[in-house]
């Protein structure tokens, strides 16, 4: 049966909505990054990016953590996850309720939290090991680990939801039965069946927390970290069209990641 004119109208409507809300604002920025105010066509502020001060390592940092925080993320939860679904059913609304708890912190009170305690161990004992691990190995700039940890608890709600809802249309206790019995280890288990089945949930945990590494300013800036996000907006006072270039270059790299994920999950359902 044919759906009424109006469903259609309003269909279209909704999508004509839905595009303007992010197409405009995107052609307006790259409208911005390709004319100077003398309507000159330039793409300098895209090929210039490389050469920018700070852009690589800023980049490389965000990138480094990005996937860090990805893996700590996964070899933390997933485990878990797996183990109280098949031996501990009771503690599952616990877990829920402290993975998503970051959603109701605010970042900013999540930060404070952070530095407060790093006084707090500074003026307890300056030298101590603790002292020294938060603020020697913990705050290396290269790579902050401190950072890193901090994202894997904002990103904490995201993965959860995306590795529940993989888990709860898989046959879990069949299969790690199945593989059980044939003598497979617990890793094994995990590595070689359960995880090439949850590969499109891994992968929307993945793309949603690299997301998150990639778009995340308020933690870095206070914490005194220079990560991508940081650079563009201080680089934006002085490389305008610079910055917005690289914001424009960052999100189009994330929605191509989200669009090869569900290319990808289509083809798994399909296959």
């Amino acid at each position: 049966m044919a759906q009424p004119v109006t469903a259609r109208l309003g269909r279209g409507a909704a999508w004509a909505a839905f595009a303007a809300y992010f197409l405009v604002p995107m052609g307006a920025s790259i409208y911005f990054t390709l004319f100077d105010r003398d309507n000159h066509f330039s793409a300098t502020p895209y090929t210039g990016l490389f050469q920018a001060s700070g852009f690589v390592p800023a980049l490389q940092m965000s990138v480094e953590m990005g996937v860090l925080t990805v893996v700590v993320l996964l070899a933390l939860l997933l485990p878990a996850m797996v183990t109280i679904q098949l031996s501990m059913p009771r503690l599952r609304p616990i877990v829920e309720t402290l993975c998503t708890m970051p959603l109701v912190i605010p970042p900013i009170a999540f930060v404070a939290g952070i530095i407060a305690l790093q006084t707090r161990l500074s003026d307890a004992d300056p030298y101590g090991p603790l002292s020294q691990l938060v603020n020697n190995q913990l705050m290396q700039t290269g790579l902050p680990l401190l950072l890193v940890f901090s994202y894997v608890v904002l990103a904490l709600p995201f993965a959860y939801r995306a590795l529940d809802a993989g888990l709860r249309l898989l046959p879990l206790r069949t299969l790690v039965d199945a593989a059980r019995g044939l003598g497979a280890s617990w890793p094994t288990v995990l590595l070689r069946v359960i995880m090439p089945n949850l590969r499109t949930a891994i992968l929307n945990a993945a793309i949603l927390t690299l997301a998150l590494v990639l778009g995340e300013f308020t933690l870095a800036t206070l914490l005194g970290f220079t990560p991508f996000p940081v650079w563009i907006v201080t680089s934006g006072g002085d490389h305008a069209q610079q910055s917005t270039a690289a914001s424009i270059v960052s999100l189009l790299v994330t929605w191509g990641g989200l669009l090869i994920l569900s290319v990808f999950g289509d083809r798994r359902r399909t296959a």
